[in-house]
Parts: structure tokens; sequence; C-alpha cells
């Protein structure tokens, strides 16, 4: 992007672009995700299914943060900390992990009770395995998310625009957030995200929650 065209899509993400209300439209967001928020309250097993994922996880007894412009900017989306030995099943990421001026492309894992016990990625794959064996907790996940932000349509590598796009889901490894009620500790946090636009669903407790990109409650 050049720097006025990089410029309006930073004002679009944030939400101050043109005429946009922006305090109307944050906290509009606000109230939609904490009737998400309050919907997945008491609720244990999840399932998202897609074309590059197959994977369970276990919310129970944890809390969803309603991440909503007060203390990122741009902000959108909800997250937890799953129970650290539920994730099972398979996940493919469509968008690379760039970390310390590396980048590590089309990662994919297999999780068995928590932990990635298979780990492969086109580039930089001996990184991300370096990184996985850092410590006790880099191979079990520390949050799973869902990004709410649907002014940001692009991946521009840089994290804290990218996790919040709309129609993606996120999962970082490693450290997890002690508000959320994770127990997971690391020093590694990776955020990677997964494309969730098309042919693809999460079910909670065998509830439809979210489909193609869009939440269905």
């Amino acid at each position: 992007m050049s720097l006025h065209d990089y410029a309006d899509f930073v004002y679009r993400a944030c939400h101050v672009h043109g005429d946009d209300d922006s305090v109307a439209h944050w906290q509009s967001l606000q109230a939609q995700q904490q009737r998400l928020v309050e919907w997945l309250r008491g609720r244990d097993k999840v399932r998202v299914r897609g074309a590059n994922i197959d994977l369970t996880l276990s919310i129970k007894g944890r809390t969803f943060i309603n991440a909503c412009g007060r203390r990122n900017m741009p902000d959108g989306e909800i997250f937890t900390g799953p129970v650290e030995d539920s994730l099972g099943g398979h996940v493919r990421f469509d968008f690379p992990v760039t970390v310390g001026g590396r980048e590590i492309e089309r990662i994919e894992l297999r999780f068995e009770e928590g932990k990635v016990v298979q780990a492969s990625a086109a580039k930089n794959e001996p990184y991300l395995q370096h990184m996985l064996d850092s410590d006790a907790g880099a191979r079990y996940v520390g949050e799973w998310a869902i990004g709410t932000n649907y002014g940001i349509d692009r991946h521009t590598k840089q994290i804290l625009f990218d996790e919040k796009m709309g129609g993606t889901m996120h999962i970082a490894v490693g450290s997890g957030y002690p508000l959320t009620g994770s127990r997971n500790v690391s020093a590694v946090h990776w955020d990677m995200i997964c494309d969730m636009k098309t042919e693809s669903e999460i079910t909670v407790d065998a509830d439809l929650l979210y489909k193609d990109g869009q939440f269905q409650i």
C-alpha cells in the first residue's frame, strides 16, 4: 500500500474514517460482544471446523474478554484461555506469522490432549520447532479468540491489526492471560490466524455460534 492507502486503511480499522461516528461504533461493538460473552458463559465444548481446521477445545470455567477499544486501537475480538489439556485435532494457518523479523509460512499443527504433537511450516520450520521447544508451556495454547473488526480487510503482518480481522479466529501457543482463567505459562505467546470466511463453522455445546465469518446468535 502507498502511504495514503495505508493511512486510509488505519482510519477504517479504527473506525475514524470519513463520517464514521467512532464513539458510537465502539460502544455498539462493546454491546454486541458483551452479548456474545454472556452467551458463552458457563459453556464447555467448542468445535471449530473448516477447510483448514478441525479442532476441539474446552472453555469450561474460563472467562471471555470483551476487547472493544478500551486498551488497544484498533480493537475487536473476544478471547479466552482454553482448558490447557483440552485441544485436539489439527489446523493449518492461512496467514504467515511474523516474529522478530522472521516470517513463518503455512504453519500446520496437530494437537493431542492440549499439546502440539506435530508441527510443520513451509518456510522457517526450524525456527517454529525451536520456539515450540523453548519451554514446557510453549506447545500448549494460552489463547483462543475470534476477530470482530470488519474494517480490517487484509493481512498486513502487523499482529495487533491482523488478529482483529473480522471473519478470522486465532490461537496463541504459549502463555495465557490469567484474567481468562488460563494457567499456561511460557516465554512464548504467538498468535496464529485462520480464515473462517467460507465453508466453516464454530459450535459450542453443539449450538451453532459462528458460520462463514459471521456470528449466528
